[in-house]
């Protein structure tokens, strides 16, 4: 599970995240694919769809689906197929075309009077290992001739593991609440800058069911402490260069209770050649410390309260780099595209368990969304 975690992640990181000083309520609809294909021999294809339909003025309907269909040596563990399976049972069912398949629908509703904008809804995923269940609210306040917008956004989460082998798993939900407190100022005509305080707390069992520590004569699945808060502190900003060109940033730093501290910078510069395409650059530069309770490969104890061998509670760092592309129609209809390239620093934990000195990512989207 851990492993589709972070593919999920890393195809959700294709475009910065930048929150628009007003909103318009409109019909559309769109149809996109994505894909991921790293060096651990995991390919992930995820179509998507979503249609926003107005009942009134002020109100809109929408609903999102998206289907992850992946691939993998194994689903439990990229690379080390052949080991974790004969210790867990966990491998691919005889006669599937994937390794695993999620389904993720989502349900919201907006009310915006130019002033106000209120949005929440519910969002559902369903694999064969684990069922999600979230519920979400935002709320956004237009200030001063809609120069300033203060936000608030609150989501929970309701998520139940089911091993694909019988183990019985210490607890088998796992929740997680977010609190998101936003201020957004236009500085000049030009230039936009949003800060963002993050607040997260998760509870339950927080590891993955099949990743497992093995040394010394004895294997202990991972184990992390039961709960985790977390403080996220971003500074995002667009700022217009000249009439063709445009700068997107933004800065995140992180911490929780687990002694983590990441710190993320996203740099993105888009021009436009012609009044239909638009293109550029992206950056992307990741890091973290590790985790107060991972230890070395080899120096665990039978004893220990805790085990960790997912990299991504060691130290490491991560960079991107990517082109997006997007074709406006003279009808108004919207063509989006993108490659990355991701890849991570090398690290004992990735070799450890992938086979790889490190992981190296290419994901792609396209999208095309038009009104009606």
């Amino acid at each position: 599970m851990s492993l589709k975690y972070f593919i999920w992640m890393m195809i959700s990181l294709v475009a910065l995240e930048i929150s628009s000083l007003a909103s318009s309520l409109k019909d559309s609809m769109s149809f996109g694919i994505n894909s991921y294909s790293d060096n651990a021999d995991v390919q992930v294809y995820s179509p998507t769809f979503s249609l926003f339909k107005k009942v009134s003025h002020q109100w809109m309907l929408g609903f999102k689906m998206r289907i992850d269909t992946i691939t993998a040596a194994s689903i439990s563990n990229g690379a080390n197929s052949q080991r974790v399976d004969a210790v867990t049972g966990a491998s691919r069912a005889e006669g599937t075309l994937f390794d695993d398949v999620r389904y993720a629908p989502t349900l919201m509703a907006t009310y915006d009077d130019g002033k106000n904008m209120l949005s929440f809804g519910a969002y559902y995923s369903k694999e064969a290992d684990y069922t999600g269940r979230a519920v979400f609210v935002n709320y956004v306040r237009q200030l001063n001739e809609q120069n300033t917008a203060l936000g608030i956004g609150i989501s929970q989460s309701f998520d139940y593991w089911y091993p694909v082998f019988d183990r019985e798993l210490p607890r088998d939900d796992r929740k997680e609440g977010k609190i998101d407190l936003s201020l957004n100022q236009l500085i000049t005509p030009g230039f936009s800058l949003q800060g963002v305080f993050s607040y997260m707390y998760s509870e339950g069992f927080l590891s993955s069911p099949y990743h497992y520590v093995l040394q010394d004569g004895f294997a202990k699945f991972e184990n992390y402490p039961q709960t985790r808060t977390g403080k996220a502190f971003a500074l995002k900003g667009v700022y217009l260069l000249n009439p063709d060109n445009a700068m997107n940033f933004s800065y995140r730093y992180y911490t929780d209770d687990w002694d983590i501290k990441s710190h993320t910078v996203n740099i993105e510069e888009l021009h436009d050649f012609s009044s239909h395409f638009t293109s550029g650059l992206r950056l992307r530069y990741y890091t973290q410390t590790k985790s107060n309770f991972v230890k070395a490969l080899g120096s665990y104890r039978v004893n220990d309260p805790y085990f960790a061998i997912d990299y991504r509670m060691s130290a490491f760092d991560s960079y991107t780099i990517g082109l997006p592309f997007i074709y406006k129609t003279s009808k108004g209809d919207k063509v989006t595209a993108s490659i990355d390239y991701y890849q991570t620093s090398k690290n004992d934990y990735i070799k450890n368990w992938y086979g790889v000195d490190s992981i190296k990512a290419v994901f792609t989207t396209l999208t095309y969304e038009f009104e009606y």
